[in-house]
């Protein structure tokens, strides 16, 4: 039996940034020193206390073998984008080493590799040449590509032109077919369209099966359940699991119940909130409709929100509202607010309502959706607005997505959930 070899070792990997308000940029123009200087006279602070040590990848260890497939996993800002860049050799480590054999090819951006004045037939022979490959075996290969990102009608057009779904197909069919040992791709496949991206992951499970290795980071955890044979669950930058992929999500979707919203949590007293603080909320819990709390949810769920809310002083009038956002920042949806007036005591003020709202069918694309919730009388007049204070919202598919309600016209699509207030005391 032949032992797999390493081919990606690494060992006490560090990235550390220095963040706040007067950072020194590797090129200053004349402006940026003169106002610079002026600032520095008018500022109370003390030039060392104008900026902090953030560590996005503190202590990361790893070992990879030829031909697997790792997925990696975590929440919004645990390092999973900085972690590729340093692979990718995109940016430099702090501390620690790596060690990667093979050539490899990354797909990280909407355009990171592409010269936008270029045509895309230009720029396959760029990235061919930019992994080291002779003309000869990029143009062995260039029919391929083509066939495969399905733009042969715009590939003498200059890809700043690209919309960002072309890009990513055209970036993508480069990076899988140009033969890399290693193929690293970020959460850019969410840009396209649903049938691009099972296109996409079939070819990496081919790439895979001929010896190659790829690395893949997604919110996406059926994708990753689907694809890879290993998992790496990143947290607040460091490696907090690997093993294989359906041990380290389990885990990972497990732990999102870790964090509750109440008024004891420590959530609770650090809010980001906005709001006049006449009512608030002290307590969000997310549930099936049998009350059952679950890390993640299929689309076409009927997903149950519970609140308790605090009323500080006497109000005539209440209502609430959930926002659901993209990992990508986009608004998905904003449910319609509910009016919930008829449940506040007459003349009566410091005592909680606890109420419960049923979104019916959500018709979520498979992601991770972060979660807004507002209280108020009018979109003018609000109480209470609290920002992403629970674990984003999961969600998978295992249906054909472009069957669920979506715009086609944009990557999720603004789209209205029916909901209905079903116990209230």
């Amino acid at each position: 039996m032949t032992q797999s070899k390493s081919i990606i070792r690494v060992e006490s990997l560090g990235k550390k940034y220095s963040i706040g308000n007067n950072q020194q940029e590797r090129y200053q123009s004349l402006r940026d020193v003169i106002a610079s200087k002026v600032k520095s006279v008018f500022s109370k602070q003390e030039e060392n206390n104008d900026f902090e040590d953030f560590w996005a990848l503190k202590d990361v260890n790893f070992d990879i073998q030829q031909g697997d497939r790792v997925g990696i996993i975590g929440r919004n800002g645990a390092g999973k984008s900085t972690l590729l860049k340093v692979l990718s050799r995109i940016t430099e480590p702090t501390t620690g080493s790596i060690a990667i054999k093979g050539r490899v090819a990354s797909l990280l951006e909407v355009g990171t590799g592409f010269h936008p004045e270029l045509t895309g037939r230009e720029n396959i022979f760029l990235n061919g040449a930019i992994l080291g490959m002779g003309r000869k075996e990029i143009k062995a290969k260039f029919d391929e590509i083509v066939d495969f990102s399905e733009i042969e009608q715009f590939l003498d057009t200059p890809v700043k032109r690209y919309s960002s779904g072309m890009y990513v197909r055209l970036a993508f069919a480069v990076a899988a077919h140009l033969e890399p040992e290693i193929l690293i791709v970020d959460e850019v496949l969410a840009v396209g369209d649903s049938k691009f991206q099972k296109k996409c992951l079939g070819k990496m499970g081919e790439v895979s099966s001929q010896g190659r290795t790829i690395l893949f980071v997604s919110h996406n955890t059926t994708f990753v359940r689907s694809l890879c044979n290993k998992g790496i669950w990143l947290d607040k930058g460091q490696v907090k699991q690997t093993g294989s992929t359906a041990e380290v999500i389990n885990s990972y979707l497990s732990s999102m119940h870790d964090q509750v919203f109440d008024e004891n949590s420590e959530l609770h007293n650090n809010l980001n909130r906005r709001g006049n603080g006449d009512a608030r909320f002290s307590k969000i819990v997310i549930t099936d409709t049998k009350d059952i709390e679950l890390p993640a949810f299929l689309s076409g769920d009927d997903i149950k929100f519970n609140f308790e809310i605090k009323i500080n002083k006497n109000l005539s009038a209440l209502s609430i509202s959930i926002m659901f956002k993209s990992t990508t920042g986009e608004i998905v949806t904003n449910t319609e607010m509910k009016d919930i007036s008829h449940f506040l005591r007459p003349n009566q003020k410091d005592y909680t309502v606890a109420l419960s709202i049923v979104l019916e069918k959500t018709p979520f694309r498979t992601g991770e959706y972060e979660m807004y919730f507002w209280l108020g009388q009018s979109v003018e007049t609000y109480f209470d607005v609290v920002d992403s204070v629970l674990p984003p919202l999961q969600i998978s598919t295992d249906k054909d997505e472009d069957e669920l309600a979506y715009n086609p016209a944009a990557p999720y699509g603004f789209f209205d959930i029916n909901t209905h207030i079903i116990t209230a005391k």
